[in-house]
């Protein structure tokens, strides 16, 4: 299996409810900024709600930090819009929900579950310039945390823009960081 690390964004054009409007979100709108692709199986469903308001409860940090989050599931963007009238959970969400019907952009993830059409739990970081810089991906039963995916943005937005750096485990934004050389080499 091939390593999705540094690979290209797939392009792709989908239909999206966000903030009571259809709209059209393409690969190129997520260029140029850090983009958060968050897979999920189906609207409608147990964990997901508690990891789209998770994430809809820390947005504006995320935009603070110049973050776009794309939570993508393969229902239609009609579902999006009937789910978010429905739940108050949903209705807090204002970034763009993606919606996969196809599968094709899960299956370009390496996410979709080609047996009941649905996708795994892929969290997906993209760099302004179109790369993946971190990937995961959960068995659908196990929720994700957006306090650590924004730490998580924060520590690969830090060693972009300081190359010579690394980020050490539970690194925080503000935190010390490392400065690889052969002097620090089993000295840690």
């Amino acid at each position: 299996m091939e390593s999705i690390i540094n690979s290209q964004l797939p392009e792709f054009k989908l239909q999206a409810y966000q903030n009571g409007s259809f709209k059209t979100v393409t690969s190129a709108d997520a260029l140029g900024k850090w983009s958060i692709f968050f897979f999920y199986p189906a609207d409608f469903t147990f964990v997901c709600p508690t990891e789209l308001e998770d994430l809809a409860d820390l947005y504006s940090k995320f935009q603070e930090s110049g973050v776009e989050i794309y939570s993508v599931s393969t229902d239609s963007h009609f579902v999006h819009k009937a789910w978010h009238d429905a739940s108050a959970t949903i209705r807090k969400i204002k970034y763009p929900m993606l919606a996969d019907h196809t599968g094709a952009l899960s299956r370009a993830f390496g996410v979709l579950n080609e047996e009941d059409g649905l996708a795994y739990r892929g969290t997906f970081v993209v760099n302004p310039q179109g790369k993946i810089k971190i990937a995961e991906i959960h068995d659908n039963s196990v929720g994700r945390n957006a306090a650590e995916l924004l730490r998580k943005v924060e520590a690969a937005k830090f060693v972009d823009e300081h190359p010579d750096e690394v980020c050490p485990a539970k690194w925080k934004k503000g935190d010390a960081t490392l400065k690889p050389s052969i002097d620090l080499v089993g000295k840690i």
